[in-house]
């Protein structure tokens, strides 16, 4: 069996920008005049996130593990979704006590162009062991909306708008 699936560009670039930053990360941490210390606490990073949707609401959960949820910010303003946030180095350790550093550490902004069909007044966030879960309730009108089709005079089909099928 075959499975298509659809061709997004912009999720190929996103992934192509987390490799970038990653090669970067690593620049900084090995080159950095300050000393690898320095660069722990000075990098950006992208955390993942996952995005669906179903005929009620579009759901983003992004995975912000070790950040205290007042240092996340949650936006909506022209039709853009920004999540911005930062992980703070813990100072607590000696740095030159570390054998390996693997997770990132600074801020972080993750933007998103909503539908048209997204009520921005109607947003909920909740943050729970380390995902922050955004809930985007869509307009009614943009909720698929069943009617019924007479046929002759006794038979009803049932169709469902915007392409889903009976």
């Amino acid at each position: 069996m075959t499975l298509l699936t659809r061709w997004e560009p912009l999720r190929e670039f996103s992934t192509m920008q987390d490799r970038m930053n990653r090669m970067n990360r690593l620049f900084r941490e090995s080159y950095s005049p300050e000393g690898p210390e320095e660069a722990l606490t000075t990098t950006s990073f992208a955390p993942p996130v996952d995005i669906y949707e179903d005929e009620h609401d579009i759901t983003l959960k992004m995975e912000v593990p070790g950040i205290d949820e007042k240092d996340i910010d949650v936006r909506i303003e022209n039709n853009t979704l920004t999540v911005h946030g930062e992980r703070k180095f813990e100072k607590e350790e000696k740095e030159e006590n570390f054998r390996r550093v693997e997770r990132q550490y600074g801020s972080f902004t993750r933007s998103f162009t909503l539908p048209n069909s997204v009520e921005t007044e109607n947003v909920q966030a909740n943050y729970d062991k380390g995902v922050l879960e955004i809930r985007l309730a869509k307009k009614a009108e943009a909720k698929p909306k069943q009617i019924k089709v007479k046929v002759g005079g006794e038979k009803t089909l049932e169709a469902k708008v915007h392409g889903k099928a009976a």
